[in-house]
């Protein structure tokens, strides 16, 4: 095996296309908030700063990976760090729809309705641990 594998791209490319998407329609939901309520832009930033540490779960476990592999890597560790890559790669992807889904809503919400914060706050951490848990998973499993 190359030192360059799908294995890094496809944790990479997962974990990043999720917080990609959640940091996009966490920000059209803080643009749109912004002209109505330019006082809660600091605190509508929250979303989008949860959805950028996704990534990080993603870079965590492809460096993990790739300090890992050697010229003679057997075929079960190989499949071990595929699963990781897939495990944090797509539970981050999944996270990153449902904290961009929630951000977005919940910024507009929030401009309403100032009460309903904590509300997104709570659903917005439920979002996170998807990612957190496919991180634990894939840690276990690069590690083996």
């Amino acid at each position: 095996f190359e030192r360059s594998n799908p294995k890094k791209l496809c944790v990479c490319l997962c974990a990043a296309l999720g917080a990609a998407y959640g940091t996009a329609k966490s920000g059209t939901g803080i643009a749109a908030m912004s002209v109505m309520r330019p006082e809660l832009i600091m605190k509508s930033i929250i979303p989008v700063v949860m959805a950028g540490i996704i990534a990080i779960y993603g870079l965590v476990v492809a460096v993990l990976i790739a300090n890992s592999i050697s010229d003679k890597i057997t075929l079960y560790k190989s499949f071990l760090h595929l699963g990781a890559g897939l495990s944090v790669g797509l539970s981050g992807l999944a996270a990153g729809f449902a904290i961009g889904i929630v951000g977005d809503a919940g910024v507009r919400g929030t401009a309403q309705q100032p009460r309903l914060f904590v509300g997104m706050i709570l659903i917005l951490i439920f979002a996170e641990v998807l990612g957190l848990y496919g991180l634990i998973v894939a840690l276990i499993l690069s590690t083996k």
